[in-house]
């Protein structure tokens, strides 16, 4: 039978990329995937010979582009002394076959690179069967081209068949006798892990996600949020299984669990396998959403996340999201980003810089109001003074000589955004514990 453990990334060490574009599409987008899917091989320790950009009306079955634009690519491999091609589209198994035919290198298409990323990272039981799954299906309809060196016999009695279709017929009952056993594993860990959050639900623990796009510092908010010391590394997907911790924020027991990062054309058998592990984003009381707002391509990464967390079925409307590495922005960046997303929590897991506000923010999900907290608002910003008696709570309230209000209140989040360069950050969360029991 085949070998499903073989993954493309061992065969290559240099790697020619293609990304294929529509007439109407923006040059910078195709240079965003390119650069994209320059990281995916990267992150298998393959290195980059060269890329290009074919632009396509409409796709062709046999090669998905022309001869002329077919043999223009396989020529511009081979004079940057690629071993391989790598195209940021999902070829089908002919396709593939064609092009390998064409070129005589070894060619793979975005999800195969991500399988094998998959397979790379995969340290668990769960994660490696649900990887396993993931390849299997990949695989099964392209054992019939792993059996073209079997010719078939022709002549002899009626029915005879060659080896290579007797071959074919055995690895596909072989792979799917494999992909039923996996499954069945698969449901079984499922019904545990629905066990273990039965038994957090009795208890009164409220289960918090933090999801987004692979590499934007989900571990490392993790860490800072809990105190723990999650697996946090500057690669692609760098965590497959849920990690999971318990702390306390504000006085709430709470658990953070850390999921799968999300990737522009994740391979949907990918979000099928892994919904088992995703599923603890779709079932969380709510999410927190990740994203690094020092990517280039910020935008299309939330685009990304959330639209897989509405395929996963997740409320969004709960959501707080997460402005992360913010201390790698100048202050006109900053401002742009949060102006185009009001509400965002300015954050960076590094520094700590703005995880008093998040906290804030998450106990407000929790408790269901926002906590207290302290302002020292200046006489030039009195009308902030003005707004917190109008949309919050004030608990206490007093100037100082020279106008300056020293405020304790309780503020909505749309009005906090808006006070919180006056939020005294030393008031430790002990303080503002005392001021809600009392």
């Amino acid at each position: 039978m085949i070998d499903t453990e073989k993954t493309s990334h061992k065969l290559i060490g240099s790697a020619f990329l293609v990304d294929i574009r529509s007439p109407d599409a923006p040059t910078e987008r195709s240079e965003e995937h390119l650069a994209e899917l320059e990281k995916l091989v990267e992150t298998l320790g393959i290195t980059v010979a060269g890329r290009q950009t074919a632009t396509l009306r409409h796709p062709k079955p046999r090669l998905l582009m022309g001869q002329g634009k077919a043999a223009e690519i396989k020529d511009a491999a081979e004079n940057a002394g690629a071993e391989a091609i790598v195209f940021d589209w999902e070829l089908s198994p002919s396709q593939q076959k064609n092009w390998e035919k064409l070129t005589g290198k070894p060619v793979v298409d975005r999800r195969e690179i991500i399988l094998d990323i998959f397979a790379a990272r995969a340290t668990s039981k769960e994660a490696a069967l649900q990887v396993e799954l993931a390849r299997m299906h990949h695989m099964l309809p392209r054992l019939a081209n792993a059996w073209t060196h079997l010719s078939r016999q022709k002549g002899g009695a009626k029915g005879t068949r060659g080896e290579g279709e007797k071959q074919i017929e055995v690895d596909r009952r072989l792979a799917r006798d494999r992909i039923a056993r996996l499954r069945k594993e698969l449901r079984n860990i499922g019904k545990r892990r629905r066990l273990g959050r039965k038994k957090r639900t009795r208890a009164s623990v409220t289960d918090v996600a933090i999801v987004g796009y692979t590499n934007a510092g989900k571990s490392s908010l993790l860490n800072a949020l809990a105190g723990s010391d999650a697996k946090v590394e500057d690669k692609l997907f760098a965590t497959l299984d849920p990690t999971t911790r318990q702390t306390s924020i504000m006085g709430l027991n709470i658990l953070l669990t850390d999921t799968v990062g999300f990737v522009r054309k994740l391979p949907h058998s990918l979000v099928e396998t892994f919904k088992s592990t995703l599923e603890e984003a779709a079932l969380a009381d709510f999410v927190i959403l990740v994203l690094d707002v020092s990517e280039p391509y910020l935008d299309e990464h939330e685009e990304v996340s959330i639209s897989v967390l509405h395929e996963l079925g997740v409320d969004t409307s709960n959501m707080i999201t997460v402005l992360n590495k913010i201390d790698l922005l100048d202050t006109d960046a900053r401002d742009a980003a949060l102006a185009k997303r009001p509400g965002a929590v300015p954050v960076s897991a590094r520094s700590s810089e703005g995880l008093d506000a998040l906290k804030s923010m998450i106990a407000e999900r929790v408790s269901g109001s926002p906590p207290p907290e302290v302002f020292e608002i200046p006489p030039q910003d009195h009308d902030l003074l003005e707004l917190a008696c109008k949309t919050g709570r004030v608990i206490s309230l007093q100037f100082d000589d020279d106008g300056k209000a020293v405020m304790t209140a309780v503020v909505p989040w749309e009005s906090r955004n808006l006070l919180a360069q006056h939020r005294v950050d030393k008031h430790s969360t002990d303080n503002i514990q005392e001021l809600q029991t009392t």
